[in-house]
Protein backbone atom coordinates (compact mmCIF):
# COMPACT_ATOMS: atom_id res chain seq x y z
CA UNK A 1 0.00 0.00 0.00
CA UNK A 2 1.04 3.84 -0.63
CA UNK A 3 2.70 5.52 2.05
CA UNK A 4 1.00 8.31 3.82
CA UNK A 5 3.29 10.82 2.65
CA UNK A 6 3.03 9.42 -0.86
CA UNK A 7 -0.60 9.69 -0.87
CA UNK A 8 -0.53 13.44 0.43
CA UNK A 9 1.33 14.42 -2.25
CA UNK A 10 -0.27 13.19 -4.77
CA UNK A 11 -3.59 14.49 -3.66
CA UNK A 12 -5.34 11.10 -2.72
CA UNK A 13 -5.23 11.97 0.59
CA UNK A 14 -3.18 13.30 3.40
CA UNK A 15 -0.57 11.06 5.44
CA UNK A 16 1.54 11.43 7.89
CA UNK A 17 5.81 10.42 7.05
CA UNK A 18 5.33 6.99 9.41
CA UNK A 19 2.58 4.17 8.65
CA UNK A 20 0.53 3.36 11.65
CA UNK A 21 2.44 5.01 14.63
CA UNK A 22 -0.92 5.30 14.65
CA UNK A 23 -1.66 4.10 11.32
CA UNK A 24 -0.24 7.03 9.18
CA UNK A 25 -3.10 10.14 9.17
CA UNK A 26 -4.04 11.33 5.31
CA UNK A 27 -6.48 13.22 3.66
CA UNK A 28 -8.50 13.25 0.82
CA UNK A 29 -8.26 15.71 -1.74
CA UNK A 30 -10.75 17.29 -3.11
CA UNK A 31 -13.06 15.49 -4.98
CA UNK A 32 -10.91 12.36 -4.60
CA UNK A 33 -12.28 10.11 -1.34
CA UNK A 34 -11.14 7.38 -2.69
CA UNK A 35 -10.51 5.11 0.27
CA UNK A 36 -7.18 6.11 1.99
CA UNK A 37 -6.65 3.87 3.68
CA UNK A 38 -4.56 2.10 6.59
CA UNK A 39 -5.01 -1.11 6.62
CA UNK A 40 -5.01 -0.86 10.71
CA UNK A 41 -7.55 -3.87 10.30
CA UNK A 42 -4.69 -6.36 11.41
CA UNK A 43 -2.07 -3.72 10.57
CA UNK A 44 -1.04 -5.79 7.57
CA UNK A 45 0.18 -3.36 4.94
CA UNK A 46 1.11 -4.29 1.16
CA UNK A 47 1.48 -2.04 -1.30
CA UNK A 48 0.10 -4.19 -4.16
CA UNK A 49 -1.16 -7.04 -4.89
CA UNK A 50 2.17 -8.51 -6.39
CA UNK A 51 4.30 -7.58 -3.16
CA UNK A 52 1.30 -9.07 -0.88
CA UNK A 53 2.22 -12.62 -2.78
CA UNK A 54 6.10 -11.98 -3.04
CA UNK A 55 6.31 -11.22 0.77
CA UNK A 56 3.67 -14.11 2.09
CA UNK A 57 5.89 -16.59 -0.66
CA UNK A 58 9.37 -15.12 1.16
CA UNK A 59 7.54 -15.69 4.39
CA UNK A 60 5.94 -18.98 3.74
CA UNK A 61 9.68 -20.54 2.59
CA UNK A 62 10.59 -18.60 6.57
CA UNK A 63 7.87 -21.09 8.15
CA UNK A 64 9.15 -23.84 6.40
CA UNK A 65 12.69 -23.73 7.25
CA UNK A 66 11.74 -22.46 10.89
CA UNK A 67 9.44 -25.87 10.77
CA UNK A 68 13.31 -27.44 11.13
CA UNK A 69 14.03 -25.96 14.64
CA UNK A 70 14.22 -27.95 17.90
CA UNK A 71 10.94 -28.81 19.18
CA UNK A 72 11.25 -26.52 21.86
CA UNK A 73 11.22 -23.39 19.41
CA UNK A 74 7.96 -24.50 17.07
CA UNK A 75 5.93 -26.18 19.78
CA UNK A 76 4.11 -25.26 23.06
CA UNK A 77 4.98 -26.28 26.26
CA UNK A 78 3.42 -25.52 29.84
CA UNK A 79 2.69 -22.26 31.32
CA UNK A 80 4.52 -21.56 34.14
CA UNK A 81 3.30 -19.00 36.53
CA UNK A 82 5.29 -17.20 39.04
CA UNK A 83 3.48 -17.82 42.30
CA UNK A 84 3.81 -13.54 44.32
CA UNK A 85 0.84 -12.31 45.32
CA UNK A 86 0.48 -8.14 45.71
CA UNK A 87 -0.60 -6.87 49.06
CA UNK A 88 -3.30 -4.87 47.10
CA UNK A 89 -3.99 -4.08 42.66
CA UNK A 90 -5.07 -0.88 41.85
CA UNK A 91 -8.52 -0.22 41.05
CA UNK A 92 -9.79 -1.20 37.61
CA UNK A 93 -6.74 -3.67 37.42
CA UNK A 94 -5.93 -6.84 37.55
CA UNK A 95 -2.62 -8.22 38.99
CA UNK A 96 -0.80 -10.98 36.49
CA UNK A 97 1.60 -12.90 38.15
CA UNK A 98 4.11 -13.72 35.36
CA UNK A 99 5.79 -16.63 34.68
CA UNK A 100 7.39 -18.87 31.59
CA UNK A 101 5.13 -19.11 28.82
CA UNK A 102 5.36 -19.98 24.88
CA UNK A 103 4.73 -17.32 22.74
CA UNK A 104 3.51 -17.34 18.90
CA UNK A 105 1.15 -18.94 16.85
CA UNK A 106 0.77 -22.39 15.23
CA UNK A 107 1.46 -22.24 11.74
CA UNK A 108 -2.14 -22.02 9.67
CA UNK A 109 -2.02 -22.43 6.04
CA UNK A 110 -5.65 -21.55 5.91
CA UNK A 111 -5.16 -18.62 7.78
CA UNK A 112 -2.42 -17.21 5.30
CA UNK A 113 -4.36 -16.51 2.83
CA UNK A 114 -4.71 -12.86 0.59
CA UNK A 115 -5.52 -10.39 3.00
CA UNK A 116 -4.74 -12.85 6.40
CA UNK A 117 -1.34 -13.81 6.65
CA UNK A 118 -2.35 -14.22 10.65
CA UNK A 119 0.56 -16.63 11.34
CA UNK A 120 3.27 -15.75 8.89
CA UNK A 121 5.32 -13.65 11.36
CA UNK A 122 4.03 -15.06 14.44
CA UNK A 123 6.84 -17.99 13.99
CA UNK A 124 8.74 -19.47 15.59
CA UNK A 125 7.33 -20.65 19.11
CA UNK A 126 9.64 -19.90 21.42
CA UNK A 127 10.01 -19.92 25.65
CA UNK A 128 9.48 -16.19 27.21
CA UNK A 129 9.36 -15.18 31.16
CA UNK A 130 8.00 -11.75 32.30
CA UNK A 131 7.84 -10.17 36.03
CA UNK A 132 4.31 -9.85 37.14
CA UNK A 133 2.47 -6.73 36.77
CA UNK A 134 -0.75 -5.27 36.77
CA UNK A 135 -3.06 -4.64 33.50
CA UNK A 136 -6.32 -2.34 33.16
CA UNK A 137 -8.95 -5.10 33.52
CA UNK A 138 -10.40 -3.71 30.50
CA UNK A 139 -9.26 -1.14 27.19
CA UNK A 140 -9.10 2.44 28.22
CA UNK A 141 -12.78 3.76 27.63
CA UNK A 142 -13.74 7.33 26.67
CA UNK A 143 -14.88 8.36 29.77
CA UNK A 144 -11.16 7.96 31.16
CA UNK A 145 -9.96 9.64 28.59
CA UNK A 146 -12.03 12.26 28.63
CA UNK A 147 -10.87 12.91 32.24
CA UNK A 148 -7.13 12.84 31.00
CA UNK A 149 -7.79 15.41 28.56
CA UNK A 150 -9.72 17.63 31.20
CA UNK A 151 -6.96 17.83 33.62
CA UNK A 152 -4.26 18.47 30.52
CA UNK A 153 -5.58 19.58 28.00
CA UNK A 154 -3.86 17.22 25.79
CA UNK A 155 -5.03 17.50 21.75
CA UNK A 156 -4.83 13.98 20.34
CA UNK A 157 -2.52 13.08 16.76
CA UNK A 158 -5.70 12.74 14.54
CA UNK A 159 -6.76 16.69 16.48
CA UNK A 160 -4.24 18.52 14.75
CA UNK A 161 -3.47 20.00 11.78
CA UNK A 162 -0.44 18.36 9.68
CA UNK A 163 2.42 20.66 9.32
CA UNK A 164 3.69 21.14 5.54
CA UNK A 165 7.56 20.22 6.39
CA UNK A 166 6.23 16.75 7.66
CA UNK A 167 4.44 16.08 4.11
CA UNK A 168 7.03 18.41 1.35
CA UNK A 169 5.45 18.60 -2.07
CA UNK A 170 1.58 17.71 -0.46
CA UNK A 171 -1.02 20.23 -1.68
CA UNK A 172 -1.89 22.08 0.89
CA UNK A 173 -5.94 21.03 0.82
CA UNK A 174 -4.64 17.97 2.07
CA UNK A 175 -3.04 19.27 5.39
CA UNK A 176 -6.16 18.99 7.27
CA UNK A 177 -6.50 17.26 11.06
CA UNK A 178 -8.87 14.00 10.81
CA UNK A 179 -8.20 10.37 10.42
CA UNK A 180 -8.70 6.81 9.05
CA UNK A 181 -12.49 5.34 8.99
CA UNK A 182 -13.85 2.03 8.21
CA UNK A 183 -16.36 2.49 5.64
CA UNK A 184 -17.95 -0.26 4.15
CA UNK A 185 -19.03 -0.23 0.44
CA UNK A 186 -22.84 -1.04 -0.75
CA UNK A 187 -21.47 -4.18 -2.21
CA UNK A 188 -19.31 -7.18 -2.58
CA UNK A 189 -15.67 -6.54 -3.30
CA UNK A 190 -12.63 -7.94 -3.58
CA UNK A 191 -10.63 -8.32 -1.50
CA UNK A 192 -6.94 -7.62 -2.31
CA UNK A 193 -7.64 -4.34 -2.37
CA UNK A 194 -8.65 -2.83 1.47
CA UNK A 195 -8.87 0.75 -0.36
CA UNK A 196 -12.36 0.04 -1.13
CA UNK A 197 -13.17 -0.06 2.64
CA UNK A 198 -10.62 2.46 4.15
CA UNK A 199 -10.74 6.32 3.64
CA UNK A 200 -9.37 9.42 5.19
CA UNK A 201 -12.28 12.03 7.12
CA UNK A 202 -11.25 15.20 7.80
CA UNK A 203 -12.68 16.12 10.98
CA UNK A 204 -12.60 12.32 13.05
CA UNK A 205 -10.72 11.89 16.32
CA UNK A 206 -11.61 10.10 19.39
CA UNK A 207 -14.90 12.61 20.04
CA UNK A 208 -15.94 11.83 16.59
CA UNK A 209 -14.88 8.21 16.10
CA UNK A 210 -16.40 8.07 12.37
CA UNK A 211 -16.20 11.73 11.14
CA UNK A 212 -17.33 14.65 12.17
CA UNK A 213 -20.97 14.07 12.45
CA UNK A 214 -20.28 11.20 14.28
CA UNK A 215 -20.19 11.43 18.33
CA UNK A 216 -19.30 9.64 21.95
CA UNK A 217 -22.01 10.97 23.89
CA UNK A 218 -24.23 8.34 25.44
CA UNK A 219 -20.96 6.17 25.18
CA UNK A 220 -18.78 7.11 28.17
CA UNK A 221 -18.26 3.00 28.64
CA UNK A 222 -17.01 2.35 25.41
CA UNK A 223 -13.18 1.66 24.25
CA UNK A 224 -11.97 5.10 23.13
CA UNK A 225 -10.37 5.00 19.49
CA UNK A 226 -8.54 6.99 17.20
CA UNK A 227 -6.01 7.14 19.38
CA UNK A 228 -2.32 6.96 17.94
CA UNK A 229 0.90 5.60 19.36
CA UNK A 230 1.54 9.03 21.28
CA UNK A 231 -2.02 9.54 22.35
CA UNK A 232 -1.67 5.73 24.08
CA UNK A 233 1.65 6.80 25.74
CA UNK A 234 0.51 10.38 26.66
CA UNK A 235 -2.58 8.95 28.60
CA UNK A 236 -0.59 6.04 30.75
CA UNK A 237 2.36 8.80 31.85
CA UNK A 238 -0.17 11.14 33.26
CA UNK A 239 -2.52 7.63 34.73
CA UNK A 240 1.22 6.57 36.40
CA UNK A 241 1.15 3.52 34.32
CA UNK A 242 2.42 2.79 31.28
CA UNK A 243 1.99 0.64 27.56
CA UNK A 244 2.54 -3.06 27.93
CA UNK A 245 5.39 -5.26 25.96
CA UNK A 246 4.31 -7.63 23.63
CA UNK A 247 5.31 -10.03 25.37
CA UNK A 248 3.29 -9.09 28.72
CA UNK A 249 0.51 -8.74 26.59
CA UNK A 250 0.46 -12.09 25.10
CA UNK A 251 0.89 -13.34 28.33
CA UNK A 252 -1.63 -11.32 30.03
CA UNK A 253 -3.87 -12.62 27.24
CA UNK A 254 -3.45 -16.09 27.75
CA UNK A 255 -4.85 -16.38 30.99
CA UNK A 256 -2.76 -19.41 32.11
CA UNK A 257 -3.77 -21.47 29.23
CA UNK A 258 -0.93 -22.84 26.80
CA UNK A 259 -1.00 -23.24 23.23
CA UNK A 260 -4.43 -22.61 22.32
CA UNK A 261 -6.03 -20.51 19.46
CA UNK A 262 -8.18 -18.19 21.25
CA UNK A 263 -7.48 -16.53 24.31
CA UNK A 264 -10.40 -18.49 26.07
CA UNK A 265 -9.72 -21.87 24.72
CA UNK A 266 -10.08 -24.47 21.73
CA UNK A 267 -13.41 -23.61 20.19
CA UNK A 268 -14.39 -19.78 18.14
CA UNK A 269 -17.96 -20.39 19.92
CA UNK A 270 -18.00 -22.69 22.92
CA UNK A 271 -21.31 -24.41 23.13
CA UNK A 272 -22.52 -21.71 20.54
CA UNK A 273 -21.77 -19.12 23.00
CA UNK A 274 -19.83 -15.72 21.29
CA UNK A 275 -16.79 -14.76 23.52
CA UNK A 276 -15.96 -11.40 21.82
CA UNK A 277 -16.76 -8.86 19.40
CA UNK A 278 -15.83 -9.43 15.79
CA UNK A 279 -17.37 -9.41 11.89
CA UNK A 280 -19.90 -11.60 10.95
CA UNK A 281 -21.76 -11.22 7.67
CA UNK A 282 -20.05 -10.58 4.33
CA UNK A 283 -16.58 -8.49 4.75
CA UNK A 284 -16.55 -5.78 4.45
CA UNK A 285 -20.22 -4.84 3.00
CA UNK A 286 -22.19 -6.73 5.52
CA UNK A 287 -21.60 -7.50 9.38
CA UNK A 288 -25.22 -9.09 10.61
CA UNK A 289 -24.37 -8.48 14.09
CA UNK A 290 -24.79 -11.87 15.23
CA UNK A 291 -22.19 -11.73 17.96
CA UNK A 292 -24.99 -8.60 19.24
CA UNK A 293 -22.80 -5.89 18.30
CA UNK A 294 -22.74 -4.08 14.36
CA UNK A 295 -19.31 -2.39 14.62
CA UNK A 296 -17.81 -1.56 18.62
CA UNK A 297 -19.38 -2.62 21.84
CA UNK A 298 -19.06 -1.71 25.16
CA UNK A 299 -16.34 -3.16 27.31
CA UNK A 300 -16.67 -5.74 29.27
CA UNK A 301 -19.66 -7.20 27.03
CA UNK A 302 -17.89 -10.59 26.86
CA UNK A 303 -16.78 -13.08 29.07
CA UNK A 304 -13.18 -12.71 30.72
CA UNK A 305 -9.96 -14.56 29.75
CA UNK A 306 -9.07 -17.22 32.69
CA UNK A 307 -6.65 -13.70 34.35
CA UNK A 308 -9.94 -12.06 34.67
CA UNK A 309 -9.57 -9.15 31.73
CA UNK A 310 -11.99 -7.95 29.06
CA UNK A 311 -11.69 -7.97 25.61
CA UNK A 312 -8.08 -9.52 24.90
CA UNK A 313 -9.58 -10.49 21.46
CA UNK A 314 -12.09 -8.60 19.32
CA UNK A 315 -13.79 -5.17 19.51
CA UNK A 316 -10.18 -2.51 19.35
CA UNK A 317 -6.42 -3.47 18.58
CA UNK A 318 -4.64 -2.74 21.19
CA UNK A 319 -1.38 -0.82 20.72
CA UNK A 320 1.82 -2.53 22.83
CA UNK A 321 5.32 -0.92 23.56
CA UNK A 322 7.41 -2.93 20.78
CA UNK A 323 8.86 -1.90 17.50
CA UNK A 324 7.25 -4.16 14.49
CA UNK A 325 9.53 -6.61 12.87
CA UNK A 326 8.69 -9.50 11.12
CA UNK A 327 11.91 -11.56 12.22
CA UNK A 328 11.80 -10.68 15.83
CA UNK A 329 10.37 -14.30 16.77
CA UNK A 330 13.55 -15.78 15.50
CA UNK A 331 15.92 -13.76 16.87
CA UNK A 332 14.61 -14.11 20.70
CA UNK A 333 14.22 -18.07 19.52
CA UNK A 334 17.72 -18.10 18.54
CA UNK A 335 18.74 -17.14 22.78
CA UNK A 336 16.71 -19.39 24.16
CA UNK A 337 14.53 -18.47 27.50
CA UNK A 338 14.40 -14.36 26.90
CA UNK A 339 13.43 -12.50 30.30
CA UNK A 340 11.58 -9.63 29.73
CA UNK A 341 12.10 -8.53 26.29
CA UNK A 342 11.35 -5.01 25.23
CA UNK A 343 11.24 -5.84 21.68
CA UNK A 344 13.72 -4.69 18.11
CA UNK A 345 15.90 -1.27 18.69
CA UNK A 346 13.89 -0.31 15.59
CA UNK A 347 10.87 -0.85 13.19
CA UNK A 348 11.02 -2.56 10.13
CA UNK A 349 8.67 -4.00 7.51
CA UNK A 350 9.78 -5.22 4.36
CA UNK A 351 6.73 -3.99 2.53
CA UNK A 352 6.96 -0.83 3.79
CA UNK A 353 10.73 0.34 4.57
CA UNK A 354 11.11 3.50 6.23
CA UNK A 355 7.50 3.46 8.47
CA UNK A 356 8.32 3.29 11.99
CA UNK A 357 5.21 0.68 13.47
CA UNK A 358 4.47 -0.74 16.33
CA UNK A 359 3.32 -3.94 17.38
CA UNK A 360 -0.66 -4.17 18.07
CA UNK A 361 -2.37 -7.20 19.72
CA UNK A 362 -6.33 -8.63 20.03
CA UNK A 363 -7.54 -7.92 16.67
CA UNK A 364 -10.96 -5.85 16.38
CA UNK A 365 -14.69 -5.73 15.57
CA UNK A 366 -13.83 -6.35 12.10
CA UNK A 367 -11.86 -9.59 12.09
CA UNK A 368 -13.36 -12.34 10.09
CA UNK A 369 -11.70 -15.90 9.25
CA UNK A 370 -12.27 -14.30 5.84
CA UNK A 371 -10.47 -12.11 5.72
CA UNK A 372 -8.26 -11.54 8.89
CA UNK A 373 -8.32 -13.81 11.74
CA UNK A 374 -6.06 -12.03 14.57
CA UNK A 375 -8.50 -12.64 17.23
CA UNK A 376 -6.56 -15.58 17.28
CA UNK A 377 -4.00 -15.55 20.70
CA UNK A 378 -0.52 -15.18 19.24
CA UNK A 379 -1.28 -13.71 16.05
CA UNK A 380 0.32 -9.93 15.46
CA UNK A 381 -0.94 -6.76 13.90
CA UNK A 382 1.30 -3.74 13.23
CA UNK A 383 0.71 -0.12 12.21
CA UNK A 384 2.58 3.64 11.96
CA UNK A 385 2.57 5.19 15.08
CA UNK A 386 1.55 8.32 13.84
CA UNK A 387 -2.28 7.13 12.69
CA UNK A 388 -5.40 6.33 14.95
CA UNK A 389 -8.54 4.46 13.70
CA UNK A 390 -11.82 3.73 14.85
CA UNK A 391 -11.03 0.29 15.79
CA UNK A 392 -7.78 1.14 17.59
CA UNK A 393 -7.69 1.50 21.20
CA UNK A 394 -5.21 0.85 24.25
CA UNK A 395 -5.02 -0.50 27.79
CA UNK A 396 -2.12 0.00 30.36
CA UNK A 397 -0.34 -1.96 32.62
CA UNK A 398 1.78 -0.69 35.98
CA UNK A 399 4.90 -2.47 37.37
CA UNK A 400 4.90 -3.18 41.33
CA UNK A 401 6.58 -1.23 43.61
CA UNK A 402 9.67 -2.46 44.67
Amino acid sequence: MKSHTQLRKSGAAKAKPAERHSTSKFTVAAGLILAVAVVVCFGIYYRSASVRIANAEDMRGENARQAKLPMRAVSFEATVPNKSVPKTVPKGMVWIAGGEFSMGAQDAADMNDVGMKATVDSLPIHRVYVDGFFMDETDVTNSEFASFVKATGYVTVAERKPRAEDYPGAPPENLVAGSVVFAPPDHAVSLDNYFQWWTYIAGADWRHPAGPRSSIVGKGNYPVVQIAYEDAEAYAKWAGKRLPTEAEWEFAARGGLAGKPYVWGDSFRPDGKWMANTHQGHFPDRDTGNDGYVGIAPVAKYPPNGYGLFDMAGNVWQWTNDWYRPDYYQQLADEGTVRNPQGPDSAYDPSEPGHHKKVQRGGSFLCTDQYCSRYMVGTRGKGDIDTGTNHLGFRCVMSPKT
